[in-house]
């Protein structure tokens, strides 16, 4: 009985501190493993990094096929462009003209 009632002295005299250990765990795990953590912060700006390079990539890509479109317009024609692409899409070729095949 009395080691219950020491003990019992204990607790209530340190619960304070058992409470403040208590929460300083439970924050210091989230902020090292959970949901909104800094080891996730840290992957969510390496993936921000990773989407913008691949949006300026992409952006340089389009402003070149709008380059390249803006050259096929009837008021602006680039007649070595056409015949490219008249070459590819349709096929055709000049008389003198061979194709070679290769195989993989």
């Amino acid at each position: 009985m009395k080691q219950l009632l020491e003990h019992n002295y204990l607790v209530r005299k340190n619960i304070l501190t058992i409470i403040g250990m208590g929460l300083c765990f439970y924050f210091s795990y989230h902020l090292v493993a959970g949901q909104r953590s800094y080891v996730r912060y840290l992957t969510l700006q390496q993936n921000i990094h990773v989407l913008e390079n691949q949006s300026l990539e992409l952006h340089e890509e389009r402003e070149a096929l709008e380059a390249r479109v803006a050259m096929l317009r009837p008021t602006s024609i680039n007649k070595d462009l056409l015949e490219e692409r008249a070459r590819l899409v349709l096929g055709f070729r000049q008389k003198d003209e061979k194709d070679i095949l290769f195989s993989k």
